[in-house]
């Protein structure tokens, strides 16, 4: 683990496994840059007019990365909930 504090300004402890969402976090903003970039950068430096139809269907992988990037958020949110509520 890093030294680096997570989110909310905490540090995790050194032998802390990582949080339930994080890789669904990693992985939702992976899949949201190459349907960025599919979208918006390669038919600039490629020069295609109009766009081929794979290019709107890889650009609906920004969508999809959003979804699973906020699917890791909500299920580190339970397992925080699921955390405070075993503390009281």
């Amino acid at each position: 683990m890093s030294d680096t504090p997570s989110a909310g300004g905490r540090a995790p402890a050194p032998d802390s496994p990582a949080r339930a969402g994080d890789l669904l976090v990693r992985i939702g903003a992976i899949v949201f840059l190459v349907g960025a970039v599919a979208a918006t950068v390669a038919p600039l430096f490629l020069g295609l007019r109009p766009l081929p139809s794979i290019a709107y269907a890889v650009c609906m992988l920004m969508g999809v990365g959003f979804v699973i990037a906020a699917a890791g958020v909500l299920r580190s949110i339970a397992q925080e909930r699921r955390q405070a509520r075993s503390l009281t």
